[in-house]
């Protein structure tokens, strides 16, 4: 028997060495988060517990480009490959930032924020692939200069597939694509509301940019999962989403790629779209090479609160009654870890069915129970009491007030009344996704915000119908803007009552059409429909009285007979969280056993340590990197700190102010015998100041 198991483990090991040019103890960190099994691992060991305190800044290159950036980038044979905030490609030498090339798809830049890129090459070419806009861009990794024989001229459409009927409909990719062979997979995002694009999965040939292959994850007639829905839902112009935006991990041994996917539109009311839904709220695992299905396991049921898996999920082999089990292990935005059976799909440590509250709100049928895990226990709180409400705050009463007035509870549904989503729309876990080391241990970042849900009656508008850029600006814009304008900006929505004063109207046209930051583009509305919303916003518009109804309405949306009324942190006057601390943590688990190893609090709210209030920890988007040689590197976090931890028990062990926040995931890599780590520090995300560079780090001569 031991025979077999050291049999195994060689076999195991030898076929992973196989799998890329370089094994795990490269120098390079070649793929998105360190390795396709998205660990966020460096075997490179250099830099330890005992030196980190002694890292210095090696170089700092400047993008020229301020604004958010959340690129992990690729290092490989001595390059960095990165991303600016406008989305433009980059290389530079890893050793000391200096430039190599750039390339820009055009000279304004992209709205979205991009996480990074994927690498391909074979005996003739190396090529990084990379989405900009609607687009995948094969470029030359050696020169910048855009492949010409993949797709036209460089490109394909992330619509490829779709069909003519989803062509205008927003679709853009902000995580890398899976490579594997010949293939890339790639994750797209796609708007939440009513009238989304589906999330269809489609692999491209690296070499010419064709389909390879398209997985539905709203099925067609005779597709698995397509009773799970209403007849013909995927037909239906209304619904949409249930797409991969977070990424996905690989097991390049087997074939196998692992998908994480997020809730259906609209995300709030599944009234048209009544069943599980199928394949919404998934771990999907595919033939990498075929798209054909394997399993899936489904972590939220007829998703009605915006629960998207958000991260790619971890590849790791853990011990269990004394067996080692290769297993897939999937953060969520409610705090815990689903821990599967790499092969099957099974759990791994017991899953419980609990019923979950009915929803009183008419046409809406929610699902009766949810699945949540026994093991691990969460690493983000479940629920709020009372007595958690804020000490810090003067207006206190309110805010217990508001507690008292609002809906509480797990998977609670939405109503008229105010519910506390807690956690919140952002996590719990979210994009930055969690570290894992070759013990098990899994490092994960949290949030820990509370948000106010609602939901409204359409109004009945007879035969009197709101002006037209009224109605679309309540079709698309009142969810984050408000209807009177106001937006959220504690909650990242700008007021848009003083737009004028800000913006240009061809930007802000720009803007509309391809997003900005998180915020959707709706290449959808032709040019006169966005300067009916810009009209309405800038107050130029007159309100008149229409005998015919809004075409747009009676196609899409005429099902969907209520509003959601936006995104609101429940906030105190301060802007600080209204419970009590923590209000980000960073934990870490081991996998075997389940157990929570440490805990503790992830970023400092600066105004209150000055008053003498222990660490809060903060609101964290960016995830952490472990390496062999015992160091936990995290950013993360708005006051700017970049730091080192003991992996052991999260001591604190180096920081570093950046010159710009660093919402990203740091890589690390080694050049010429000398190991780096390296943070992208674009600011902006949580009202922190812009930045535009790059910043890495490394022990002195």
């Amino acid at each position: 028997m031991i025979r077999i198991l050291v049999w195994s483990v060689l076999l195991s090991i030898s076929l992973s060495a196989c799998s890329y040019k370089k094994d795990t103890s490269s120098e390079d960190w070649p793929e998105y988060l360190g390795g396709l099994d998205r660990n966020h691992y460096s075997a490179l060991d250099e830099i330890d517990t005992s030196n980190v305190m002694r890292l210095a800044k090696a170089w700092e290159y400047h993008t020229g480009d301020s604004g958010q950036m959340q690129c992990n980038p690729l290092i490989i044979d001595g390059v960095l490959y990165g991303l600016t905030a406008s989305n433009f490609l980059f290389a530079v030498d890893a050793a000391t930032g200096e430039e190599r090339w750039r390339f820009e798809p055009d000279s304004l830049g992209s709205n979205s924020v991009n996480r990074g890129v994927a690498y391909w090459e074979d005996s003739r070419s190396k090529r990084i692939l990379y989405a900009y806009e609607s687009w995948l861009y094969a470029v030359d990794a050696q020169t910048g200069h855009p492949i010409k024989s993949f797709g036209s001229d460089g490109r394909v459409s992330l619509r490829a597939a779709m069909g003519d009927e989803h062509r205008d409909k927003f679709v853009v990719s902000t995580t890398p694509g899976t490579v594997y062979k010949d293939v890339i997979i790639m994750p797209i995002r796609v708007g939440e509301g009513v009238g989304a694009a589906p999330g269809y999965i489609q692999a491209f040939n690296v070499r010419t940019g064709d389909v390879e292959w398209i997985f539905k994850t709203i099925p067609h007639p005779g597709e698995l999962g397509y009773d799970t829905w209403p007849e013909e839902a995927y037909r239906n112009p209304s619904i949409g989403g249930a797409n991969n935006w977070a990424g996905m991990a690989l097991d390049r041994s087997r074939g196998i790629v692992f998908i994480p996917t997020g809730s259906a539109s609209f995300d709030f009311y599944g009234g048209n779209r009544k069943g599980p839904n199928l394949f919404a709220n998934c771990l999907l695992a595919l033939d990498a090479e075929s798209g054909a299905y394997k399993w899936h396991f489904q972590t939220v049921r007829h998703d009605l609160w915006d629960r998207d898996l958000p991260a790619p999920p971890n590849l790791v082999t853990i011990i269990k009654e004394g067996k080692m089990i290769d297993a897939v292990a999937q953060v969520t935005k409610s705090g815990h870890v689903f821990v599967l059976n790499r092969e099957t799909g099974e759990p791994l440590f017991p899953v419980d069915e609990l019923p979950v509250p009915a929803s009183t709100l008419p046409g809406e049928e929610t699902w009766p129970t949810q699945p949540i895990p026994r093991f691990p226990a969460p690493f983000a709180r479940q629920s709020i009491s009372e007595s958690e409400i804020t000490y810090f705050s003067n207006r206190r009463d309110s805010l217990v007030a508001i507690y008292r007035q609002a809906n509480k509870g797990t998977f609670r549904p939405l109503g008229f009344n105010q519910m506390i989503l807690f956690p919140g729309s952002d996590g719990g876990a979210e994009w930055g996704g969690a570290a894992v080391d070759t013990e098990g241990i899994l490092y994960i970042n949290s949030n820990e915000m509370p948000w106010l849900f609602s939901l409204s009656q359409k109004e009945d508008q007879g035969n009197t119908l709101l002006s037209s850029g009224k109605a679309l600006y309540a079709a698309y814009c009142v969810a984050c803007h408000k209807p009177n304008l106001s937006g959220s900006p504690a909650s990242g929505y700008p007021a848009l009552s003083d737009l004028s004063n800000r913006m240009k109207r061809e930007d802000v046209d720009v803007t509309i059409s391809k997003g900005k930051g998180m915020m959707p583009g709706f290449p959808n509305l032709s040019a006169q429909e966005r300067q009916s919303i810009i009209a309405y916003i800038l107050g130029e518009e007159k309100e008149e009285a229409v005998d015919a109804g809004n075409p747009r309405e009676t196609e899409v949306g005429a099902d969907v007979p209520y509003v959601f009324n936006g995104y609101n942190k429940f906030l105190d006057e301060n802007g600080y969280p209204a419970i009590t601390p923590p209000w980000g943590t960073l934990t870490a688990i081991d996998l075997n056993t389940g157990d929570h190893l440490w805990q503790i609090p992830l970023g400092e709210s600066k105004e209150l340590s000055k008053r003498g209030i222990p660490v809060t920890g903060t609101e964290n988007y960016g995830g952490p990197v472990i390496t062999k040689g015992g160091v936990l590197f995290i950013a993360a976090t708005g006051d700017k700190s970049f730091k080192a931890l003991n992996g052991q028990n999260g001591s604190l062990l180096w920081s570093y102010e950046l010159p710009a926040a660093g919402f990203a995931t740091p890589s690390t890599y080694m050049v010429d015998g000398k190991q780096y780590v390296v943070i992208a520090c674009g600011g902006t995300k949580l009202g922190a100041a812009k930045g535009d560079s790059y910043v890495a780090f490394c022990l002195p001569n």
